[in-house]
């Protein structure tokens, strides 16, 4: 099952991308492919796999866009991809040297455990839009190394293609915007969760404090912001990951003037 990760990830992707682009200002004439990309692909198998199929053995696999014309974009994506699961975060991490650990913390395991068990690392980034001043990217991931189960990611990137960064939400929207951007959130949150205005959140979420608050984690879209809580950060590993979509109608006081969005929601 596993092996149809990649695959998976690129119809979901396809698909969120028609999702999340309906409505609005006529997209199809905001949405230009202005950066040429390639995508490539890094594959490391375990020393012990000999002629046995991927599926039926320790993988390394990461799977990347590269920018010939934006560099800095490029190398982003690839330390990104590469330490997607929060370890081996060093500026110099490549995918190589990221193999190699996982693939010596593999073999170290297997004979302190004294078993046979299949790990794997998948780690995939796709271009959901693109834009004359915008690259919407999707980092998705799976990952075992034991245990009861694995697990799964979804982040996301978007880069400023003219300031040649990463956009932010402070750069998208005005000063003090926590506050007012979480409220209307939250409202957006208990009517999709089926909660009451007073219902509080410390019985079945794990929110700080108990109070609801949004996450770094967004993607830009044509018609709002896209949220996403990844496995046990709001919830039990059972209730999987959770999105949350602000459309821009909802947030037009919070907006900056003349940032990349603003095409959007003109």
């Amino acid at each position: 099952m596993k092996y149809f990760f990649f695959l998976m990830v690129g119809l979901l992707t396809v698909a969120a991308s028609c999702s999340w682009n309906s409505g609005g200002k006529s997209v199809a004439d905001i949405a230009k492919d202005t950066l040429r990309y390639q995508y490539k692909t890094f594959k490391q198998r375990a020393a012990d796999c000999g002629t046995k199929p991927d599926s039926g053995c320790t993988v390394v696999m990461f799977k990347y866009p590269v920018f010939p014309a934006d560099i800095a974009l490029s190398d982003t994506v690839r330390h990104r991809t590469a330490t997607l699961f929060g370890v081996y975060k060093k500026a110099d991490t490549g995918f190589r040297q990221f193999a190699d650990r996982f693939m010596k913390a593999y073999q170290q395991d297997m004979v302190n455990r004294n078993t046979k068990m299949i790990y794997t690392l998948q780690a995939q980034t796709t271009i959901v839009r693109q834009d004359s001043a915008l690259v919407a990217l999707q980092l998705s991931g799976y990952s075992f190394q034991g245990g009861a189960h694995g697990s799964s990611l979804t982040v996301f990137l978007n880069w400023n293609s003219k300031a040649h960064k990463q956009l932010r939400l402070n750069d998208l929207l005005i000063d003090n915007y926590k506050q007012p951007l979480d409220s209307i959130g939250e409202k957006i949150f208990r009517k999709q969760e089926n909660l009451s205005d007073a219902e509080p959140l410390k019985n079945n979420y794990f929110f700080a404090k108990d109070k609801f608050s949004l996450n770094d984690n967004f993607l830009v879209t044509p018609t709002g912001l896209r949220f996403v809580y990844n496995e046990y950060e709001i919830k039990p590993y059972a209730a999987g990951k959770t999105e949350l979509f602000i459309p821009y109608a909802q947030i037009k006081t919070l907006l900056r003037v003349n940032t990349v969005i603003t095409q959007y929601h003109l």
